[in-house]
């Protein structure tokens, strides 16, 4: 078998430039980035247009936009770099103890509240030198979740929003109504005509950004007056407490919220389909040793979390 002749020819350190470049689209950013000088990005980039014969970056007004062909190799550069770190990262024994690496989550805060708080301890006990990055989950990287997990390690999100993509479940979850403390209008229970007329705290209220219980609202006849609409759950008891407002919530989080907040929690007057957590994960890591190890991490951890009998 022949070696492969273009990357004999090619400086793999090049692909940390261009990865870093195409995302930064300066030439100063990504010197500082790199920890090395301009002018040895300069001449990185001009080794990169001559190899592509494309210039990659195009001046337009006062910033650089990617070329059609920059775009596209763009998508290719996360999992390339991923790839190379998986070759020279292996060893003959896999021993998590002395790992040290970072392993990204991109993760909603209801779930970074309840469950990555049981990730990091079992990591720090496992695995000493592994780090835990915890990035806030948005509509726009749910959407896009094959894109997201180029780059991150694993994508946690309900059921119902993510297809095409290998997945572990986690944990379950139901929804509850929550109301202040002293709410002037709310008793010990809470009836659909009630939650008609009462003003609402929403999570984003987006055609696929929602939370499921409230779409079953809706499918009752049901629209939530939004009165606040926020991009998270964690806000959502605060922004209720002292108000004649009405949120939906998980019952792990409002359990751990509505002291401190100063809400009620109230049986939803309706059927609700329970959350769903799963942990989605990009196919290329399927026989990483690594990963494979992380993915029984955030099982072990979910299933720590499933104790509490909920």
């Amino acid at each position: 078998m022949t070696a492969d002749r273009v990357l004999a020819n090619l400086d793999l350190n090049l692909l940390v430039t261009l990865d870093t470049l195409l995302r930064e689209r300066n030439v100063t950013r990504t010197a500082s980035r790199l920890g090395v000088s301009q002018p040895a990005v300069s001449g990185a980039l001009a080794r990169l247009r001559r190899h592509f014969g494309d210039p990659l970056l195009t001046r337009i007004g006062n910033h650089y936009e990617l070329t059609p062909l920059a775009a596209r190799v763009g998508e290719l550069t996360g999992p390339a770099l991923a790839g190379v770190r998986r070759v020279f990262d292996s060893t003959a024994d896999f021993d998590p103890f002395r790992l040290d690496r970072e392993f990204t989550l991109v993760i909603s805060d209801y779930a970074a509240t309840v469950l990555a708080p049981l990730v990091a301890r079992r990591l720090t006990t496992l695995a000493p030198g592994v780090r835990l990055r915890l990035e806030q989950t948005t509509p726009y990287a749910v959407d896009h979740a094959a894109e997201t997990l180029r780059s991150a390690d694993g994508l946690v999100v309900p059921h119902g929003f993510v297809t095409g993509l290998p997945y572990l479940d986690l944990f379950t979850d139901r929804w509850v109504c929550v109301v202040a403390a002293d709410h002037p209008d709310v008793g010990d229970t809470i009836s659909l005509d009630q939650l008609a007329g009462l003003p609402w705290v929403v999570v984003f209220d987006r055609p696929t950004a929602f939370a499921p219980a409230a779409r079953q609202l809706r499918m009752l006849g049901i629209e939530p007056h939004a009165e606040v609409v926020v991009d998270g759950f964690v806000q959502l008891p605060f922004l209720v407490a002292g108000t004649r407002r009405v949120a939906l919530l998980q019952q792990r989080l409002a359990d751990l919220l509505g002291p401190v907040a100063g809400v009620r929690t109230l049986t939803c007057p309706f059927d609700v389909v329970p959350v769903a957590e799963a942990f989605w994960w990009n196919p290329m890591y399927r026989t990483d040793p690594e990963h494979s190890w992380f993915r029984t991490v955030m099982t072990e951890s979910a299933r720590e979390l499933a104790t509490d009998g909920r």
